[in-house]
C-alpha cells in the first residue's frame, strides 16, 4: 500500500463518515491523484485555473472543486466540468459563474467564501458583506448556480484556540444565514472548513468538508 492509500485510510477512520474529503492536490502530481483515487478518493481541490483545467484534461473522472480565488475572466476555462466553485467572494463573480454555466447548461455548486482569519491577504467576504448579498435579491435570479453554503480559512498561526474562535464564529454565521435566508433549502447544508493542520477541530465545530492537502499527499 502507497502511503497515500494508507494517509487516506487513516484519514477516514479518524473523522465521521459524513464529512467529505477534497483532497487538495495542489503541486501534487497525476500520479499521485491517481493513487488517490485507487484508495476511493474522488473529490479533489485545486488553487489555480491552469493547473486545474490541465489536470481534469488527464483525469476526466475526478470531481474537481476550485478552492483559491477565481477571477472572473477564468470563469469560463472551469465552467464545463467544475463540481463546485467553493471561493466565491463577489456577487461579480457569482453573476459570472452563472453567465458561464447556462452556456453548458449546467447548475454549478458553489460556497461562499467568508473572510474569518486575521490576515489582511486572505480572500473572502465580510460577513456584513455576505448578508447584503444574500439581502440583494441577486442569488434568487440566477438559474444556473446552486449556493449551498459556505468556507472559510482560519488564520495560519499555531494558536489553536484561535482558530477554533474562527471556525466557531463562522459555524454560528453559517447557522444563521441557513435560518434568515434559506429555511427549507436542503441544499444549503455545506460549511467548508479546515486543512491538514487544523480539520478535527473543524470538524468539532461543525465542518461537513475538509480541506487536508499535506496529511494525505506527503509522507510523514
Amino acid at each position: 500500500m502507497s502511503h497515500i492509500s494508507q494517509s487516506i485510510k487513516e484519514l477516514r477512520s479518524k473523522i465521521p463518515s459524513n464529512v467529505k474529503i477534497v483532497a487538495v492536490s495542489k503541486t501534487h502530481s497525476v500520479d499521485h491523484i491517481r493513487e488517490a483515487m485507487e484508495a476511493g478518493q474522488m473529490l479533489f481541490g485545486e488553487s489555480k485555473v491552469q493547473e486545474l483545467t490541465l489536470k481534469q484534461k488527464q483525469i476526466p473522472d475526478a470531481q474537481w472543486h476550485l478552492v483559491g480565488h477565481l477571477q472572473t475572466n477564468k470563469v469560463k476555462y472551469v465552467a464545463p466540468f467544475v463540481s463546485m466553485i467553493q471561493s466565491i467572494d463577489s456577487v461579480r463573480l457569482l453573476e459570472e459563474v452563472d453567465k458561464q454555466a447556462s452556456r453548458y447548461k449546467r447548475v454549478i455548486d458553489c460556497l461562499l467564501q467568508i473572510h474569518i482569519a486575521r490576515e489582511e491577504t486572505k480572500f473572502g467576504l465580510g460577513m456584513g458583506e455576505a448578508i447584503d448579498l444574500l439581502s440583494s435579491g441577486v442569488i434568487q435570479k440566477l438559474q444556473h448556480v446552486r449556493v449551498c453554503g459556505l468556507m472559510g480559512m482560519a488564520s495560519f498561526t499555531s494558536d489553536m484556540k484561535s482558530v477554533r474562535a474562527e471556525f466557531r464564529s463562522l459555524a454560528e454565521f453559517f447557522v444563521r444565514l441557513r435560518r434568515e435566508y434559506f429555511s427549507g433549502a436542503a441544499s444549503f447544508c455545506e460549511l467548508s472548513m479546515g486543512m491538514s493542520a487544523d480539520y478535527m477541530i473543524a470538524i468539532e465545530e461543525g465542518a461537513t468538508i475538509i480541506r487536508p492537502g499535506s496529511t494525505i499527499f506527503e509522507k510523514n
